[in-house]
């Protein structure tokens, strides 16, 4: 991206801001996996304790500090997620004995917008160890939620689009859908 994607603005608040406000509709202190220095202004922060391990690492941290058992993971660049699609997933993260709870949308797990069991550390902690630094190389047991599920409980696949690049980002914020930033629930 050529930027910290957690500190670009999309209307009036960057978009750490937007997924704080998200997550705190499921979560009153979410916590922000990250760099102390960068983002404390922004509330509790945890920092990875394997570095260079992408988001896996991150993952680990966050499980490695909770005592929830139910944890949501979001990545802070998909700044149209829907809140109520986070309520909606930790139900159905509730309703299921599966050590995590992730949605499948465009053929793709969305691995950073699911929710995790604490019980879930073991299995981060050892694809570490085996340097398999995809997400996915975690999941032992996963409650998959499909495209069509999510439609058909009413939620646009849009939810998960990522800012990857400045052009994608270029277009979300010049898109008059978006201009405006995701309205506040």
């Amino acid at each position: 991206m050529g930027a910290d994607k957690a500190l670009l603005r999309l209307g009036e608040r960057n978009f750490l801001e937007i997924a704080l406000e998200n997550a705190r509709v499921v979560c009153p202190r979410p916590i922000v996996v990250g760099s102390r220095r960068l983002y404390s202004e922004y509330g509790e922060v945890i920092e990875d304790q394997f570095t260079g391990c992408g988001p896996l690492g991150g993952i680990h941290a966050a499980l490695s500090a909770t005592t929830s058992e139910l944890n949501l993971v979001l990545s802070v660049d998909m700044p149209l997620m829907n809140p109520r699609f986070l309520q909606w997933l930790v139900l159905q993260a509730a309703g299921s004995p599966e050590q995590v709870t992730v949605p499948r949308c465009g053929g793709r797990l969305q691995p950073l917008s699911a929710v995790y069991r604490r019980g879930m550390l073991e299995a981060v902690r050892m694809a570490l160890a085996r340097k398999q630094y995809k997400v996915e190389a975690a999941f032992s047991r996963a409650r998959v939620i499909g495209e069509d599920e999510l439609t058909n409980a009413g939620f646009s696949p849009a939810i998960f689009r990522n800012i990857n690049r400045p052009r994608e980002y270029e277009s979300l914020v010049t898109s008059p859908a978006t201009v405006s930033a995701p309205a506040k629930e």
